[in-house]
Parts: C-alpha cells; sequence; structure tokens
C-alpha cells in the first residue's frame, strides 16, 4: 500500500501481476488477486445475440484515438452498488502518461462520430490487462471488446488479465485460474516483445466472430 502511481511503477507493477485500486481514505492500494480471473483470447466465447450485433455493424471501432475521453467516460459512468469510482485523478494522470509511451491503449466504439463506449488497459509482452469499460449505447463495450479479443488472436496475445469475476467476462469465457499459475503464464507472456505505440486495428465487429471461431481449439468450437 502507499506510494505514488507513476508511468514506470505501473509497468513495474503489472510486470509482476499487481494493479492498483484506490480506496477512498486509505493510501493507494496494491492487488495481486488470488484465483485470477483471466481469459485465453483463442478461447473467447462470443454468444448469439453479440455475434448479432457485431454483424449489423451499428459501431465503427477503433483503437487509441480518444484515450483521454475513454478513461474520463469509464470514472465517471454510475455503477450499481458502487459509490464514486476507483479511476481517481491521479490515476487518470498517471494511465494517460502510459498510453503517451505507448503501453496503455483504449478500445472505442464510435456511431456517427459520437464515442459511445469503450475500454481502456495496459500491454506488456502477450497480454492485455484490461482496466474498465463504459457503454452509452446498446452492446457497445461489448463489441469493443470482442473485437479487441480477435485483434489480440491475430497479434498472438496470450492472456487477458480481467483481474476480478464479473458475469460480463464470464460470459467471454473468462476462468478463474490460481494466482500462481497465473504468474507463470504472465512471466512467459511479457517475456515476448512490447507492441508499443498507438494500437491500428485491422479486424473489425463484422470479421471479429469469423477470427475467434478459427483460433478456437476445435472441441470448443461452437456455431
Amino acid at each position: 500500500m502507499g506510494g505514488p502511481v507513476t508511468p514506470q511503477r505501473l509497468i513495474l507493477a503489472y510486470g509482476q501481476g499487481i494493479f492498483p485500486w484506490p480506496v477512498a481514505g486509505l493510501p493507494v492500494l496494491w492487488f495481486s488477486p488470488d484465483p485470477r480471473y483471466v481469459l485465453v483470447p483463442s478461447h473467447a466465447h462470443l454468444g448469439r445475440s453479440l455475434r448479432k450485433q457485431l454483424r449489423r455493424q451499428h459501431y465503427e471501432i477503433r483503437a487509441d484515438t480518444a484515450f483521454e475521453q475513454v478513461i474520463q467516460r469509464c470514472a465517471d459512468v454510475e455503477r450499481p452498488g458502487q459509490e464514486g469510482t476507483w479511476i481517481t485523478t491521479e490515476l487518470q494522470r498517471a494511465y494517460t502518461e502510459l498510453h503517451h509511451l505507448g503501453y496503455a491503449h483504449s478500445i472505442e466504439a464510435w456511431q456517427h462520430d459520437q464515442l459511445v463506449g469503450g475500454l481502456y488497459g495496459v500491454s506488456i509482452g502477450a497480454i492485455f490487462c484490461g482496466e474498465s469499460m463504459f457503454a452509452l449505447a446498446p452492446e457497445a463495450s461489448k463489441v469493443a471488446f470482442a473485437t479487441l479479443l480477435a485483434q489480440l488472436v491475430r497479434w498472438r496475445f496470450r492472456l487477458v488479465d480481467c483481474q476480478v469475476h464479473t458475469p460480463h467476462l464470464e460470459r467471454f469465457g473468462a476462468t478463474q485460474w490460481p494466482r500462481e499459475e497465473f504468474l507463470l503464464a504472465l512471466h512467459r507472456a511479457t517475456s515476448e516483445v512490447s507492441r508499443i505505440g498507438r494500437w491500428q486495428l485491422d479486424v473489425t465487429p463484422e470479421t471479429a466472430p469469423d477470427v475467434l471461431d478459427a483460433a478456437r481449439p476445435k472441441r470448443q468450437r461452437a456455431t
């Protein structure tokens, strides 16, 4: 607990499976949960309703064109059962600096040139560490996340660190891993070359289901 949240400290922390999660009235708390909630991109599951939404092409998905807007919307969105936000001004500043260094990324859903959903996270080696998402239009954040998963498959990413369980992520196929298992996989993933700098997506919502279906192990493939 404690210590300033800086880009350098964030990179060091994520490389060891640690992330900040502030609690009001306390110094910054840093967590490494056991178990850890993890999603392997090539094992991702897309439900039928989401597949239909992806095919309809209601949203244009972009990367790294509005990072500061995305993190601000994630901080502002109301969440059932929560008072306020853990995305403090200090965290917003640090992650924005990390974005300028090429390690933090935003995946955005746009509709008629309006930002209506998205997510942000940190990428080191072959792992994407998801932080938060928001949606101002139906399924917007899910479409953005599904498109990201397909892109990560294209880039041969090993893991998406979902940190802790949510029903939303469970529907995508995320599962609980013992911390020891996660840290071993993290070490392997972070030993690979990082994709630093602004991301350019070559997967669209329409093509995302085909990319994920082709990557999924045969015994797990579903229509």
